[in-house]
């Protein structure tokens, strides 16, 4: 109750400050505000439990309060809602609270109204919208500081569409400061996700719907800075923009036209909009990564401290289960899934065959146990990939799915983890060239309709399922491609359009492709080895930095490597450069999990010093001519002007004579 008391005595001692005297304030309430709503007749009982509240006359003083307050018509909400949308930890006590009608409410408005195939609007800065939006009056303003999510994410489109039938007038003033979305200079509150202030305004007069109203902050500042351009702001000399939706309801990064036109490359499951079922998909099946939801315990760099974890995860589980010990202790990771096999006194066994590699990172294989026990989402669609020992060859395209903070793409050709493409805010999606059926035979993962539909419009019946595949992977790479639909590409799966010379582009996917997946056997780039005479020959501490300026990468005090051509950074995956996801996942850390940390932190980078530096080599020549590749659709120039060999709508490359060519990315007349 301290936090009553306080802000009690806020408002008393602001008011002393204002008129010069002191009045008590009779008017703040004990609540459960989200369980307040006896004022529109629902069936909260707040006001009813107060009576039940050890709290002395507190009690009953509070009671009347709450009664009159919920008599009253209120024309203004203030507030600085709390932001956290699911418990810290399973099984700690602090998951949310469930409200019913206030989640009713919103099932009933943002949830209807989204196309969204996730729409998870139950966090609490929106039931506390909802509950505001609700309790205002007829004419009124809600001001509220809460996360910036609403302004542009995907699952967010439906409540985009409905505050303006809500609101008359809508003011956002966007303070930024999304880590997540590459916002690298100050956040207001010194947390990771971004904040805005809106100012939801409802005018019972208004005829139309709802305006929208935006001004941003510029998000490079620090928060000190910004902090002090709200202070010298008033709100009447705001230099707001008017935003008008587009036809999805986004507000900010609006869609391309003509993109909902392309081939759909997958089908999109759940809710979606109309346009999104106007053909059938290239691609017949596709795939989250694999989520395992204790890492720690299932993934290594050493096979043989990973078989030692697992036995001890299995060997501890089941000494609990014998023994009938349901208290889950954190010994070993719970989670809900395992929980439920627990109580359905399920065992885990250990089997050696479990143990296979796997891509965990880009560029990065770890050995990885595979029992279904241990991995929470190891579903029926990996087996699907991978065949029943999930070592069966394939092709796999995967790409940083809708809600994404920045698209990348990347093959792959065994199991790959749920965050592969980058580990922020984004899940991987596979699409596989062909799929394991349960008898074992692999059949085609391209539809007869994708088929159909590029033989057709090419004119060409030798078109396969394997140029189609690497004819994706080529305009998934397309520098044009990924800039016309840019905020397309983070709200949706991508979508194919034809381009002219299909074959060229097919080639240029399938040398990607090429790159991608053979990367552990990649000729290494000549980087040249320096070593300090004076430092510890076991390479002393470990550092694992890049220096861009220079061309260096310092792998120890002892070891640097020097020539790293400037074209190798611009190999960029997610949020890291492919070297750089390298140096990222060979460092020393501390694991999370307190047994992991205790008994089974045994990686040690110098031994596998070696083995990293021929990594970085292969890296870095696989950059580099991946970026030959790219730079060959079209290029950045130095003003930052998108540079494109030829009219991609009028006229075919090969009167550039460049398509007999790019095979031979050495051709002396083709590089003049």
């Amino acid at each position: 109750i301290l936090p009553y008391y306080i802000a009690n005595l806020n408002i008393e001692y602001s008011y002393k400050e204002r008129s010069g005297r002191y009045l008590e304030f009779p008017n703040l309430c004990f609540v459960d505000t989200l369980d307040n709503l006896n004022w529109h007749g629902a069936s909260g009982d707040a006001v009813e439990r107060q009576s039940v509240m050890e709290l002395g006359r507190l009690s009953e003083e509070n009671w009347l309060r709450l009664q009159s307050q919920n008599e009253k018509t209120i024309s203004v909400i203030i507030g600085n809602p709390p932001y956290n949308a699911n418990a810290t930890l399973w099984g700690d006590g602090s998951d949310n609270w469930s409200y019913l009608e206030v989640d009713r409410r919103i099932r009933e408005t943002y949830v209807a109204a989204s196309n969204a195939r996730k729409t998870k609007q139950y966090d609490m800065y929106k039931r506390f919208i909802r509950w505001a939006s609700d309790r205002l009056a007829d004419d009124g303003i809600v001001g509220f500081i809460t996360n910036r999510a609403y302004l542009d994410a995907l699952q967010d489109d439906g409540f985009r569409k409905v505050m303006p039938d809500e609101f008359s007038d809508l003011y956002i003033v966007d303070l930024g400061g999304n880590f997540q979305r590459g916002g690298k200079a100050g956040n207001v509150f010194g947390i990771r996700i971004g904040v805005a202030i809106g100012f939801f305004v409802r005018r019972s007069a208004a005829q139309t719907k709802g305006r929208i109203y935006y001004y941003a902050i510029a998000d490079d500042q620090s928060a000190a800075d910004k902090l002090s351009e709200l202070q010298n702001l008033e709100l009447g000399g705001i230099d707001f923009t008017e935003i008008k939706p587009d036809a999805k309801s986004n507000w900010l990064n609006q869609s391309s036209s003509g993109f909902d036109t392309l081939l759909p490359l997958v089908e999109q499951k759940g809710k979606v909009s109309d346009a999104d079922n106007t053909a059938p998909p290239v691609f017949e099946f596709f795939s989250l990564g694999l989520s395992t939801n204790r890492d720690e315990w299932v993934y290594d760099f050493d096979a043989r401290n990973l078989a030692a974890k697992v036995k001890f995860f299995a060997e501890t589980y089941n000494s609990l289960l014998d023994s009938g010990d349901s208290s889950y202790p954190r010994v070993i990771k719970w989670s809900h899934t395992l929980q439920g096999k627990f109580q359905q006194g399920i065992r885990v066994p250990y089997q050696d065959q479990s143990l296979i590699p796997s891509l965990y990172r880009p560029f990065t294989i770890k050995h990885h146990y595979t029992g279904v026990h241990l991995n929470d989402r190891l579903t029926q669609n990996q087996y699907l990939m991978f065949g029943s020992d999930l070592q069966q060859p394939n092709s796999v395209i995967c790409i940083n799915g809708p809600g994404s903070n920045n698209f990348s793409v990347l093959a792959a050709n065994r199991p790959v983890e749920k965050k592969y493409c980058d580990t922020n805010n984004a899940a991987t999606f596979c699409l596989p060239l062909y799929r394991y059926t349960e008898s074992g035979e692999k059949v085609s993962n391209i539809t007869d309709w994708g088929l159909q539909q590029f033989r057709e419009h090419y004119r060409d019946d030798a078109i396969t399922a394997e140029d189609i595949f690497a004819y994706t992977y080529a305009v998934l790479h397309d520098p044009v491609y990924r800039h016309d639909y840019r905020f397309d590409l983070l709200r949706e799966f991508p979508r194919l359009p034809y381009y002219h010379e299909f074959d060229l582009w097919a080639e240029l996917g399938r040398e990607l492709l090429d790159l991608h997946l053979n990367f552990a056997t990649a000729d290494p780039y000549p980087l040249e080895r320096r070593e300090n005479a004076k430092a510890p020959s076991d390479g002393g501490k470990t550092i694992l930095k890049a220096d861009r300026a220079r061309g260096l990468i310092q792998l120890d005090a002892r070891t640097t490597l020097a020539g790293v051509p400037e074209q190798a950074w611009e190999y960029i995956l997610g949020s890291r450069t492919a070297l750089g996801w390298v140096l990222d996942q060979y460092k020393e850390r501390k694991p999370k999990d307190p047994t992991i940390a205790k008994q089974f932190n045994n990686y040690r980078f110098a031994d596998h010093k070696e083995q990293v530096i021929t990594l970085l080599q292969r890296v870095c020549a696989v950059s580099v001519n991946t970026m030959e590749i790219v730079n060959d659709m079209a290029y950045w120039d130095d003003t930052g002007r998108l540079v494109v060999f030829g009219d991609r709508d009028q006229h075919e490359w090969s009167l550039l004579g460049l398509s007999a060519l790019f095979s031979q990315p050495n051709d002396l007349e083709r590089n003049a």
